[in-house]
């Protein structure tokens, strides 16, 4: 793999960063055949039509980004050795975990300078021609593995872990291994063994929070989901369903702190956050759904719903004082919401102030005459 003679593939969805990566390997006499391409899809179809020494990804781009195109290459028998440089705009923890777990040979943030894109595909392609013992135990393995035979891939893993016992990966893959022989003791033991070299291992931590929580055993569970939530939001959608399942068991305080963690860091995500809502709605924990709600609120104060869903919970718990106020804001600003107006004649009628409820039942009246749920309440008067 001479430098000047790589066929080398760049994919970045703008046009004028493949130009630039283009311009930097031609002035460095990187590179005999450039290919380009503008999203992941595109590059997938370009690795499968011609040769190529080294792809250069961006992490972010629209159909199928640069996460995914490295997943899809690492998941091909014939494209899996392909060494990888992604490249990305961000230097966001998320990322640079993420692109360590799917094995990314390279990594570099923008923007890219001459002198650091040479010094890293040199590195890459020194790595590349001069695999350590370690990497060539860990392909003997794969190779075993896919043959089906696991007791010959165990043994080539464990060599590579006797050679590298700090590189969680290795140890994680061995666990696997063993769980497809059923050893599923030692599996666990591998895993936590690789969670214990490694506090930055996310995704083992993942695994040892799904063995756990099959097993029933939830404070272990999540006890390593706290950890992974608090390094990545790739298993969020699992961490809430945990949540649930706490709540569901009547472990209250995990599940708010699981919860709690989350919301902190997709503070801005509304459907996310209103998915934990909806579930501590559900579970009656009111409370401390007003505590979220009163955060989103602060954080989308013209979230209408959002305040009428407040005045629901106050509603529910008696605190009619708080549930009128909020349903009064509501209807200051969306004054067509037949249901608000009659959430206010049944609170000012609760309060026992007849002609405050009977003033936003004749608005509700006088829109549907027939309304079944106003004329109720009116025959009560």
């Amino acid at each position: 793999m001479d430098l000047k003679n790589l066929s080398i593939l760049i994919v970045d969805d703008v046009k004028s960063m493949r130009s630039i990566v283009q311009k930097m390997l031609r002035n460095l006499g990187i590179g005999k055949t450039l290919h380009m391409a503008e999203n992941g899809l595109e590059g997938l179809r370009v690795l499968h039509s011609t040769r190529v020494d080294l792809v250069i990804i961006d992490w972010k781009m629209p159909i199928m980004n640069g996460s995914q195109l490295l997943e899809a290459i690492r998941d091909d028998k014939h494209l899996r050795d392909i060494p990888v440089l992604m490249v990305s705009g961000e230097s966001e923890k998320d990322i640079v975990l993420e692109a360590a777990e799917i094995e990314v040979e390279g990594y570099l943030i923008k923007p890219l300078t001459p002198a650091v894109l040479d010094d890293k595909i040199r590195s890459i392609i020194h790595q590349t021609l001069h695999p350590d013992m370690a990497t060539l135990h860990i392909r003997k393995a794969r190779t075993f593995e896919e043959a089906g035979d696991f007791t010959s891939a165990i043994e080539h893993i464990k060599y590579a872990a006797l050679l590298k016992p700090t590189a969680s990966r290795i140890l994680r893959n061995l666990g696997l291994l063993y769980q497809k022989t059923g050893n599923e003791e030692t599996m666990e033991k591998c895993l936590q063994k690789a969670a214990s070299v490694n506090q930055q291992d996310v995704v083992t931590r993942h695994l040892l929070g799904e063995i756990y929580w099959e097993k029933n055993d939830l404070i272990s569970a999540a006890q390593y989901y706290l950890e992974v939530i608090s390094m990545t939001q790739k298993f969020t959608d699992r961490a809430v369903l945990l949540g649930e399942a706490l709540l569901d068991k009547n472990f209250v305080l995990l599940a708010k702190n699981i919860f709690s963690t989350i919301i902190s860091k997709f503070s801005k995500n509304l459907t996310i956050i209103e998915k934990i809502l909806d579930i501590c709605i559900r579970q009656n924990e009111l409370e401390y759904s007003k505590t979220i709600l009163s955060g989103l609120i602060k954080d989308f104060p013209s979230n209408y719903d959002l305040i009428y869903k407040t005045g629901v919970i106050c509603e529910t718990m008696g605190e009619v004082d708080a549930a009128l106020e909020y349903f009064l804001t509501v209807d200051k600003h969306q004054g067509t919401r037949q249901d608000v107006k009659l959430k206010i004649a049944k609170l000012f009628y609760d309060k026992n102030k007849i002609i405050q409820a009977d003033n936003y039942l004749n608005m509700v009246l006088h829109k549907n005459p027939n309304h079944k749920e106003a004329l109720a309440l009116r025959r009560l008067f």
